[in-house]
């Protein structure tokens, strides 16, 4: 009685029975680390003598990921992470380890303090990750602390903080592509 009604190609969503559209395991369980990993490279190409003007885009996309997806990534995914930051950065080796390890326990205490949050919580809290970062960044790499050097990290901070929603964004629609539906035939 039940085949009559639900015949077998209305069963499923896209057709017949050969035809299996489901997520591709390794694009689910990659893309956001192969995303981080290209933001940490991505500034080594560009070098500014003078100052740090480029963003730390490793970090603000892993800030970005873990705000926008936050069970996708395990607690302890700031250690290989922030190793994989260290070799590209030039801070001291274990900086980013520590720094986005602590990111993480700071980012798991918000979520359950606040679990629903909305963007500009989300905004407000990777400002403030950003702030904390860039400074414990520069203390951490043996930088003589000055007021000029805290004047020329400024506009680094400020084009960090504006440029995160932009981050969200194309986060937004990577997590789109590693959501989206694979073909496969056979």
């Amino acid at each position: 009685m039940i085949e009559r009604i639900d015949p077998p190609m209305r069963r499923r969503a896209y057709g017949g029975e050969k035809i299996n559209r489901v997520q591709d395991p390794w694009r689910t369980h990659s893309v956001h680390y192969i995303t981080i990993c290209l933001g940490s490279i991505f500034p080594f190409f560009i070098m500014a003598d003078v100052m740090p003007v480029v963003p730390p885009l490793g970090f603000m996309l892993f800030l970005g990921w873990r705000l926008i997806r936050p069970g996708l990534m395990p607690l302890w995914a700031g250690v290989p992470l922030g190793a994989f930051d260290d070799l590209f950065s030039g801070q001291p080796f274990g900086s980013a380890i520590f720094l986005w390890s602590l990111t993480m326990i700071a980012l798991e205490v918000i979520e359950t303090r606040f679990p629903w949050r909305g963007f500009w919580l989300d905004w407000f809290t990777a400002g403030l990750g950003i702030v904390l970062y860039i400074t414990a960044a520069m203390v951490v790499s043996g930088a003589s602390i000055s007021v000029h050097l805290v004047a020329v990290i400024g506009p680094q901070i400020l084009i960090s903080i504006l440029l995160y929603p932009i981050l969200a964004r194309a986060i937004g629609r990577a997590d789109r592509f590693r959501l989206s539906r694979a073909r496969r035939i056979g």
